[in-house]
């Protein structure tokens, strides 16, 4: 008993209807949480470890494919990991440690199969500038090795973290294109930054912006040393095919023994730049040194670091998946790539993420699983505890020729960039912009300038919704056995290029009937320009009502904009030809979220047309996909077989009126029909509802929501039918308000 009189006092606080019209209910939202958790728990595990779903199946025919693209990549992976190390103002021992480990670990915890995991050119360079911040702060406090591994251990921490928590969402927000500008701009900074080493050249390094660095090259050109004869022919071989990284180093190594053995100088000193000792094996194992002060100083370029990371990664998975007919999971790549670099970062490695051009020649390889990691770290494996002695005798500027050869692929083909352009200008012109802000700026700066501007395009498209007046177009066709004629009804924009057929009319509604399509979800940053409109639309083609206004200077409302008939505008021999407004169609069709705010946007829509008609307007609401939408429309006095001036005036108010102080005047802009009328109309409205239903649509919806429809067409017929009985509806003028 107090039970039930606590939830009627309750009732009566929140103004709970007496009769509750609702599609779903929160305790239906509440009730997926109300499920057993052991089973989602289990399968969140399993999820973790994609290998458990697709290593029983394996067999003798993916094996061969695996080890042919293995070796493939682990040959082209060993020269590149080296020069990608030096990028990273690192040993070129260190992109072997790098390779070893996260290619292992990768193949146990991914969802792509062609990625191959390492080092890569954009994350060596931004792992330099990081390094490179720090010991400008911090100078000679940490060895730039030990930087890398601490690095390596914050940022696979962090990206594990994300992929644990099942984020990877968060990678939707960076566009192809803003993607594609960052990859091209990075790839010309690469060049720019290893072109003095293959010319033999010092260079500015990476303190400078590659436009500066491209000068100061240009001008040192003269000074160019012997090493130039070695890195530009190799430049040339490349396209000698797949292997042609191997053969490059393999001619170029013996090459250089053949000449620099014998000509030494005084100093012993070799002609050109060489690698000289690499140290075998993997000695540098153990936990990564990481304090308080190391991760303060390394924490303001985190952020960055890590959406190169994910961008870079997530981007080429994405793109051969789709390319070779499977999905990935971004979240599961953000664990997978964080969990190899955790790992890797205990066996001296620095951050390693998948690479674009050993990715796309894995999958032109024929790899036909993950499990081909194995077979590339055994090749990197073997090349550091067997091949170092050779390396020693690698020319420098061959492996600055490597790289520019391996970034030349990130770069946006001009067909590409031209695509951007026919299909959007404006992220065309996000893409140029990241692009000349990388290169004349720095990489860091791409990818705020790219992830940012992409943000803002969003939020002013949101902001900004594509919507329009409808029309509607006959279309006639033979039916399927060409006996009869078929007439389609079809909805199009109500504007000159709504339809590119000259032959083509497009009717505009019946007079009295408004229909608009949202071409957004409908919510608080948009909702004002939707009623801006709406409004504005019907008070420039909608007579006004009788007994509203005057064009006595008076009887105008302070916010009249002086026009030529002022706010009132009734009277005149152009108003007379406007027809009366009797219904507003609402093509809910592309919404898929409405908020509070919105709905008492609607509801704000809804008083001032009727303030300006001054009676009662059907407001129609046509494809409502969720329930969610339908009640919160039934919650703002909408779709409900009841007269508007009964309607709820305000949805969630920010000012309480307890005292009833701020009642307008108008009351509703119906007021002035009695409760009879009032209920009268409501039948009215209900029976011109039903008698333009003649397809029986209760079947899909409620009876006591008949202004929600099934369709546009359904919406539009049920709006018209009721045309002929809007005098009736309209309240009749009883002195005042005419401007004779």
């Amino acid at each position: 008993m107090v039970l039930t009189e606590v939830k009627d006092t309750a009732k009566k606080i929140v103004h709970y209807p007496e009769q509750l019209t609702e599609d779903i209910s929160t305790k239906e939202w509440l009730s997926q949480f109300w499920t057993n958790p052991l089973p989602h728990f289990r399968d969140y595990l399993l999820s973790l470890f994609p290998i458990m779903k697709w290593i029983p199946r394996y067999n003798l025919g993916w094996l061969y494919g695996d080890i042919i693209a293995g070796l493939t990549v682990g040959i082209v992976l060993v020269p590149q990991a080296m020069s990608y190390a030096q990028i990273a103002t690192l040993p070129p021992v260190y992109g072997l440690y790098s390779s070893v480990v996260g290619t292992f670990i990768y193949c146990i915890f991914a969802t792509s199969k062609d990625v191959s995991i390492g080092p890569t050119a954009v994350l060596s360079l931004t792992v330099a500038n990081l390094i490179a911040g720090i010991e400008k702060d911090h100078p000679g406090e940490w060895s730039k090795p030990v930087l890398a591994s601490a690095i390596c251990l914050v940022l696979g921490s962090i990206t594990m973290g994300l992929g644990l928590l099942r984020i990877g969402w968060l990678v939707e927000f960076a566009p192809m294109p803003a993607i594609a500008g960052f990859m091209t701009g990075s790839a010309l900074t690469i060049v720019t930054v290893e072109l003095p080493g293959m010319l033999g050249m010092e260079g500015l390094g990476i303190y400078e912006s590659p436009c500066k660095v491209l000068i100061g090259t240009l001008k040192d050109l003269p000074h160019a040393k012997l090493d130039a004869a070695w890195g530009l022919p190799t430049r040339l071989f490349f396209f000698l095919g797949v292997m042609r990284n191997a053969i490059v180093i393999l001619v170029s190594t013996i090459a250089a023994w053949l000449y620099c053995r014998k000509h030494r100088d005084a100093e012993g000193d070799f002609p050109i730049k060489l690698l000289q000792t690499i140290p075998p094996g993997l000695q540098h194992m153990g936990l990564p040194k990481l304090n308080q002060k190391m991760f303060s100083a390394m924490a303001p370029n985190l952020p960055v670091l890590t959406i190169i990371s994910f961008m870079e990664h997530i981007a080429i998975s994405k793109t051969l998946g789709r390319r070779n007919g499977y999905k990935i999971n971004p979240s599961q790549e953000l664990l997978s790539m964080g969990v190899a670099n955790v790992v890797g970062s205990c066996f001296g490695a620095y951050p390693s993420a998948g690479s674009f051009c050993r990715s796309a020649l894995s999958s032109k390889s024929g790899i036909r699983t993950p499990l081909s990691g194995i077979i590339t770290s055994s090749v990197v494996l073997v090349s550091l505890y067997g091949l170092t002695r050779a390396f020693y005798w690698i020319p420098y500027s061959v492996l600055c020729a490597v790289i520019i050869h391996a970034v030349a692929d990130l770069c946006a083909a001009p067909s590409a960039a031209y695509k951007y352009w026919r299909v959007s200008p404006i992220e065309f012109l996000i893409w140029f912009a990241t692009v000349l802000v990388t290169v004349f700026m720095s990489i860091e700066d791409g990818v705020y300038v790219s992830i940012l501007s992409s943000l803002f395009l969003l939020l002013i498209r949101l902001a900004h919704p594509r919507g329009g007046f409808m029309g509607r177009v006959f279309l006639e066709s033979d039916s399927e056995f060409g006996r009869t004629r078929e007439t389609r009804e079809i909805f199009v924009p109500l504007k000159p290029n709504g339809v590119k057929n000259p032959n083509v009319e497009v009717r505009a509604p019946a007079p009295g009937v408004v229909i608009y399509k949202l071409e957004e979800s409908y919510l608080y940053p948009n909702c004002s320009i939707v009623n801006l409109a709406l409004v504005d639309y019907v008070k420039e083609n909608i007579r006004r009502g009788e007994g509203v206004g005057s064009s006595m200077s008076r009887d105008q409302p302070w916010t009249a904009d002086g026009g030529p008939y002022g706010e009132s505008g009734h009277g005149s021999g152009l108003d007379e030809r406007k027809p009366l407004l009797h219904a507003i169609v609402l093509d809910f069709s592309a919404v898929s979220h409405l908020d509070t705010t919105a709905t008492q946007v609607l509801i704000d829509t809804r008083i001032e047309i009727e303030r300006w008609t001054n009676y009662s307007v059907e407001f129609h609401f046509a494809t409502i996909m969720s329930p969610w939408i339908r009640r919160a429309l039934v919650a703002g006095g909408f779709g409900i077989g009841q007269s508007h001036s009964q309607a709820p005036r305000e949805l969630a108010a920010l000012i309480s009126d307890r005292d009833g102080l701020l009642v307008d005047d108008l009351e509703s802009p119906g007021s002035s029909m009695s409760d009879t009328e009032a209920g009268h109309t409501k039948v009215q409205m209900q029976e011109v509802e039903r008698s333009a239903n003649p397809d029986n649509w209760e079947a899909l919806l409620r009876e006591e929501t008949p202004f929600f429809h099934p369709d546009l067409i359904s919406a539009c017929r049920a709006a018209e039918s009721g045309l002929h009985r809007v005098t009736d509806i309209v309240p009749k003028n009883e002195g005042g308000g005419s401007s004779g």
